[in-house]
């Protein structure tokens, strides 16, 4: 005799965040390989161009652990598009520089993260589209903001 599975009374929101966010994820991972570069390495090229950032700060903001920045930074200095410089403002920090080839590249990918969202986004009439970007932005300001405590980590996506 098996088990009844109780009967589902909410969309399973869990599920449908992780699986968009997975498949969002493979596709702007295989895009930005086209020119090289990978997610992490985008983001570091992208924030380290809005104003001077040392690589602990950058590390923050791509929510990267200090191992998985250093590797980032590594291939972004052997492909020519960052560097690690004294701060101007603390010469006792570094920060991470981009070069004018990596600001070049920077433009690029940014414009194929912007492709590669319209294209996800492209599915959904355009009423639709504006309710759940602003409706998730609802969550990451308010009630999502921040994550919960957990003595286990969150594991990845469903497949």
């Amino acid at each position: 005799m098996t088990a009844m599975s109780p009967a589902r009374t909410e969309p399973d929101l869990s599920f449908l965040l992780d699986h968009t966010s997975h498949v969002l994820r493979t596709r702007m991972s295989a895009a930005l390989a086209e020119i090289g570069l990978t997610a992490r390495m985008h983001c570091v090229l992208v924030h380290a161009l809005e104003e001077e950032r040392t690589q602990i700060q950058l590390a923050e903001i791509g929510d990267m652990d200090k191992t998985t920045m250093v590797v980032t930074v590594d291939a972004l200095e052997k492909a020519g598009l960052a560097e690690r410089r004294p701060s101007a403002k603390d010469r006792r920090a570094r920060i991470i520089a981009v070069t004018e080839k990596g600001a070049e590249t920077a433009a690029e990918s940014r414009r194929i993260v912007d492709r590669v969202h319209r294209e996800a986004l492209a599915s959904l009439p355009e009423g639709d589209r504006l309710a759940l970007l602003q409706g998730l932005k609802r969550l990451v300001e308010g009630d999502l903001a921040i994550p919960s405590d957990s003595p286990r980590s969150a594991r990845r996506a469903r497949q």
